[in-house]
């Protein structure tokens, strides 16, 4: 199922990337935030990925252009506020996307349901840091304006339309930009300039296209079970 296997591979992929975070967050309140957040969404990875196959199979033994989430949701860490600028990007998508498939008898139904309760968290948690970084110091807030425009272009990709999700995409992005633009300015921080898109980046991950960074996550991601095929703990 081209749905599950897309909006399963993004849950996945950046539940890794906030785990990286793991021994590193800036104060100890964000290690638990973030390893939550995390889990959260590995538990979504992990229900959508067995809609499509088997999860650790699909989550392990699959090269890298099989993998078909945002490019949006591999790009590295970075400073603190390129993470908070991913997360506030990719979790007002995803909490746009799960409330309407929500109010939907699909397949996809009962767990956007559940899990748009834990988005509204992770939007609400982005939010509240994006707030605090631009409306700060004058380095805080030169960050956060970086962050934002530098992940601007990866943004585009989330509206593109994915085969078997029935979603209002062109609705769905106006809000988005709506709600973003709405976040930026009671930060004190400008919408980002440029294209949301590009000619190589526009959908580019759906196709199982990806930035370089992502090789280098994946193989890091999968060297455990790929060292010791079929072994059980």
């Amino acid at each position: 199922m081209t749905a599950a296997l897309a909006l399963g591979d993004d849950a996945l992929v950046l539940s890794h990337r906030l785990g990286e975070w793991a021994g590193h967050a800036p104060v100890l309140e964000e290690e638990v935030a973030l390893a939550n957040i995390a889990l959260d969404l590995l538990g979504q990875a992990r229900v959508l990925l067995s809609m499509a196959g088997d999860e650790d199979e699909l989550a392990y033994l699959r090269e890298e252009r099989s993998f078909r989430n945002l490019q949006l949701v591999e790009q590295p860490n970075g400073d603190f506020a390129h993470t908070i600028a991913r997360q506030l990007y990719f979790s007002t998508y995803q909490q746009l996307l799960y409330t309407e498939l929500a109010s939907g008898d699909g397949p996809f139904a009962p767990l956007a349901a559940k899990a748009v309760k834990e988005v509204a968290y992770h939007r609400d948690h982005a939010e509240q840091w994006t707030l605090r970084l631009g409306d700060g110091t004058q380095t805080s807030h030169e960050r956060m304006r970086r962050a934002c425009q530098d992940l601007w272009k990866f943004t585009g990709e989330m509206f593109q339309p994915v085969e078997g999700l029935d979603a209002g995409w062109a609705h769905l992005d106006a809000r988005w930009q709506e709600s973003v633009q709405d976040v930026l300015g009671r930060a004190t921080l400008p919408l980002p300039e440029g294209p949301r898109t590009g000619a190589w980046s526009a959908g580019a991950g759906r196709q199982g296209l990806h930035t370089e960074p992502f090789g280098r996550m994946l193989a890091e991601m999968q060297h455990l079970h790929r060292s010791h095929p079929g072994a059980s703990w």
